[in-house]
Formats: C-alpha cells, sequence, structure tokens
C-alpha cells in the first residue's frame, strides 16, 4: 500500500459499524493503520464479533452505542462528545447509520418517512456540523465521509423514503464540502450499488432475482461490502487530497447502463 493511502495516527468514528459496510469499512480503516470508535444500535453479537476482531489488531478506539434516529439533537450531541471523550484526536468521520425501511408512497405513514430522513440524514447532518465545529477551532485536518447509495440516483419502485433520504445525502456531501473545504476539511460520499449483506442475502437467495442482477450490472459481480472499506480507505486518505464534494459509485458500473437489454436464452434460466 502506498504510504499515501495509510491512516496512521488517525482515529475514526463509523457510524452504524457493527454489521455490514460500517463493519467493513472499519475493518479496512484499521488495516489502513487507524483506530476506529465502533457505533452501533445495541450492544449485540456482531458488535462484540468487529470489537474482538479490531482489539486482536489493537486498533479498537471504543465503543459506542445509541439510536441516532432521536430524540434530536440530543441523540447526536451525545454521540459525538462521548466520541471525543474517548478519542480526543478523533480526526476522521464516517457516517454510516442508516435504515432501510420503507412503504408503497401512498401507503407511506410520517413515521416510516421521518425515522427515514432523521437517520439517513439528519443524524450526519448534525454529527458533522457538531464535530467541525471544533475541527474548525482546532485548525483540524479532518475527512468525512457519507456512506449514500446506488438510489441516490436511480430510483426503486416503494423505495420512496429511501431514495429520498439518499438523494440528499449526495448533496449534501456538496454542500458541505463548500462549506468545509476552505478550513481544511474534505467532505465526500461513497455510494453502494448491490453487496451482499445480512440485509439483501434472503433476496438474493432467489437465484432468477440474484441472476437477474448479475446480469443487470455490468462487470456481473456482487461483491461484499469490503469493496466499499477499500474505496473508504482511498476517500479518508492523502491519497485523496483534491477530491471535494465527490460521490463515488462502488456498483459494478450499474449507475451507467441506462437499460440493459433482456439476457438471451442461454444465459436463462439461472446458473447452477
Amino acid at each position: 500500500m502506498s504510504q499515501r493511502m495509510r491512516l496512521d495516527g488517525r482515529t475514526a468514528l463509523v457510524t452504524g459499524s457493527t454489521r455490514g459496510v460500517g463493519a467493513a469499512i472499519a475493518r479496512a480503516l484499521a488495516e489502513a493503520g487507524a483506530k476506529v470508535i465502533v457505533h452501533g444500535l445495541r450492544d449485540d453479537e456482531q458488535a462484540t464479533e468487529i470489537c474482538r476482531w479490531l482489539e486482536s489488531r489493537d486498533a479498537l478506539a471504543g465503543f459506542l452505542t445509541g439510536d441516532l434516529s432521536g430524540p434530536m439533537p440530543e441523540s447526536v450531541d451525545r454521540l459525538a462528545q462521548a466520541a471525543l471523550e474517548i478519542a480526543g484526536g478523533l480526526d476522521l468521520l464516517v457516517n454510516n447509520a442508516g435504515t432501510y425501511i420503507d412503504q408503497p408512497f401512498l401507503e407511506m405513514d410520517f413515521d416510516t418517512f421521518d425515522r427515514t430522513m432523521k437517520l439517513n440524514v439528519y443524524a450526519g447532518f448534525l454529527l458533522t456540523q457538531k464535530l467541525a465545529r471544533r475541527w474548525v477551532e482546532e485548525r483540524t485536518d479532518a475527512r468525512v465521509l457519507f456512506i449514500g447509495s446506488i438510489n441516490g440516483r436511480l430510483a426503486e419502485p416503494d423505495h420512496a423514503a429511501y431514495d429520498t433520504s439518499k438523494g440528499a445525502v449526495e448533496m449534501m456531501v456538496r454542500t458541505l464540502c463548500v462549506s468545509l473545504a476552505p478550513h481544511g476539511i474534505r467532505v465526500n460520499g461513497l455510494a453502494p450499488g448491490l453487496f451482499e449483506t445480512p440485509l439483501t442475502s434472503p433476496a438474493l437467495a432467489d437465484p432468477r432475482l440474484r441472476r437477474w442482477m448479475e446480469w443487470h450490472t455490468p462487470n456481473g459481480r456482487i461483491p461484499g461490502p469490503e469493496v466499499a472499506g477499500e474505496a473508504a480507505v482511498f476517500l479518508l486518505s492523502d491519497a485523496a487530497e483534491h477530491i471535494h464534494g465527490h460521490m463515488l459509485m462502488v456498483d459494478g458500473g450499474m449507475s451507467a447502463w441506462q437499460q440493459p437489454d433482456p439476457p438471451p436464452d442461454d444465459a436463462w434460466p439461472p446458473k447452477e
């Protein structure tokens, strides 16, 4: 690994990092030399697993729990204060915590939409603001990474709340870049396509759906979340010093393909 891709001496808070994409990012940051504060909704088996993995590499800076969806801004303020108390030198923030709860638009209730926006949009905005005020005052060379989604650009039926929230995240990356770049704070985003995680595995167990999603992705792959971790390291490292306000699509080319042709007969039914 190039030295400019290393994160030695840095400490990261990764929200929602006990499973899936968040845990993969926590591991990747640790492998690049950073200390990591793990955050999760609760102290459960997955939290224990990632904390033990980081401890085995002397990379665990701390573990925090808390529901970032409210009440606001108190829940966010508590997390920020606790993270700063654990690691006064906190200088990396990954806003990954989010929810995928959704309903058809015509049936959607306010609570579903409100919780989605609070966790996917407001929490990252407020946490970044809270930490950035301190970073600006102390002239800290800090970096922020928001985890968006391909759904921020490509809509899915019956995902109105989620798609709307991820579209907001992409614009938030840009507007916070404009506000914070003059202070030496870099803000970028990472937008995963379809990864195989505990959340998506049940749907991908359907061989016809899996085969269609592979066909719908130009490189034909549905990877695990580790590819997000490697991309996160790059965006947070010195190697990306001139990249500001960018949403990096990590989707195998799916967002570039307007409308794939139907698969040929010899590609269907699904592979064994």
